[in-house]
């Protein structure tokens, strides 16, 4: 039975009607990826605890990429982790720009408080948190700027060899907040959150010229690392979504971005990050194509990883795991998690379990199948669409519905033309 509230129910529910994977509550859900949740638990408990972690998911379009990711970022932000989700793209996100993803990073940075946008109450709250510490420090009840700011440059310390800026920003704005200068304050933590064209004034005050760049993003995502730690935060889950649209880009762009994300790995195996957990996913065709990861060794040599073995002795803990997608039972499976959980909130969850019961999901999960070439693996979104708004909602509001009479799967072009798009879009050289 689910225990679900009814505010989740109904958000778990909308999302699976508009065809997207939901938010959160996602264990209701996950079916076929218990078998990694002991890995991903001790992973997240050893960065929680200033440690590091990487790992590569691969599996086809329709897999599950997107799912497991969110389903360990709502492990992670259980344990007070901050999570960020970034898709690589060839103009707006390109790998090899890594200003570009430490922007979308700070964009998308999330936790269990803030659902978006969350950079900036956690730098409020870490700036809170000195001023508690050093007034605590000179046993007194306010402390001076002074002792503040000697306290800051001290929690820093290791992130302005790497970012001397970093803590020069902080610092002016603090300064800005105190003289209630929101303008200046604004622009400072929109610089810091890696935008370009903030005011040269603003920058004035903070003693920097340039914007954010590609040598300064690593630099700055420590300094992010570092005050997250101090607002209660002890690590963050950076999940690199769809890594094989690089396969799409220019040969010398692609070879660079390949590079960068070596260098990512190897300077997290140094402990450079302490606190991060790094997830990238792509589809089988990255890692083992011509123009995925086999085109620069030493990379491929990192993420090497055996499966030549039967799918269920796959290691959890090698740095790449694959996920095996739907089969019908596993179909059936989470379309019995979602009846339940529609009936809970229904007011006639009896009339909902006898018209839409185990022996329907299974004909309707074979008919969506069958709908998409017989491609099992590539249709549990449109499976739970098709279950909740088609049937479900029909069989909850007209007593005299029955979909086995009066229902007729249809799967529109544009639902077949996304899953053909998605999986054919890998190795296409430009």
């Amino acid at each position: 039975m689910s225990t679900l509230s009814p505010v989740r129910r109904r958000e778990l529910l909308q999302s699976l009607r508009q065809g997207t994977v939901p938010d959160g509550n996602l264990d209701a859900l996950a079916v076929g990826i218990d078998r990694f949740a002991a890995t991903v638990d001790a992973d997240l408990d050893a960065v929680a605890a200033g440690g590091r972690a990487f790992k590569a998911v691969r599996g086809e379009y329709g897999s599950g990429k997107t799912f497991f990711s969110r389903w360990v970022e709502q492990r992670a932000m259980r344990r007070g982790l901050a999570v960020a989700e970034v898709q690589i793209s060839e103009l707006e996100t390109p790998l090899h720009k890594l200003e570009t993803v430490y922007r979308r990073t700070i964009e998308e940075l999330r936790t269990s408080a803030f659902a978006k946008s969350a950079f900036r109450p956690v730098i409020d709250a870490w700036l809170y948190g000195i001023e508690e510490d050093a007034a605590t420090a000179a046993g007194v009840d306010e402390a001076t700027s002074e002792q503040v700011l000697e306290l800051l440059e001290q929690r820093l310390k290791s992130v302005a060899t790497a970012a001397p800026t970093y803590p020069m920003v902080l610092r002016a704005y603090r300064s800005a907040l105190e003289r209630e200068d929101a303008a200046t304050a604004d622009a400072l933590i929109a610089w810091l959150g890696g935008q370009p064209h903030v005011g040269a004034a603003a920058k004035r005050a903070a003693g920097v010229r340039q914007d954010v760049d590609h040598f300064a993003a690593m630099g700055f995502l420590q300094g992010l690392l570092a005050v997250l730690k101090g607002s209660r935060h002890p690590g963050l889950v950076l999940v690199i979504d769809e890594v094989e649209t690089l396969q799409r880009m220019r040969s010398d762009s692609r070879a660079k971005a390949l590079n960068a994300l070596r260098q990512w790995i190897d300077e997290l195996d140094s402990g450079r990050y302490p606190g991060l957990y790094l997830l990238i996913t792509g589809t089988p065709a990255f890692f083992d194509g011509r123009l995925g990861v086999q085109s620069l060794p030493p990379l491929a040599q990192r993420l090497h990883t055996d499966f030549g073995t039967d799918a269920r002795f796959d290691n959890p803990r090698a740095p790449q795991i694959r996920l095996t997608g739907f089969d019908l039972d596993r179909l059936v499976e989470v379309g019995v998690r979602v009846r339940d959980i529609y009936a809970d909130g229904s007011s006639a969850p009896d009339r909902v379990r006898l018209m839409v019961d185990d022996a329907y999901l299974r004909d309707l999960a074979s008919a969506v199948a069958g709908a998409l070439g017989g491609k099992v693996g590539v249709s549990p979104r449109i499976f739970l669409k098709k279950l909740v708004a088609d049937v479900l909602d029909r069989v909850d509001q007209f007593p005299d519905f029955d979909p086995r009479q009066h229902y007729s799967l249809t799967i529109a072009d544009t639902e077949k033309a996304e899953i053909t798009r998605a999986a054919t879009a890998d190795e296409v050289e430009l």
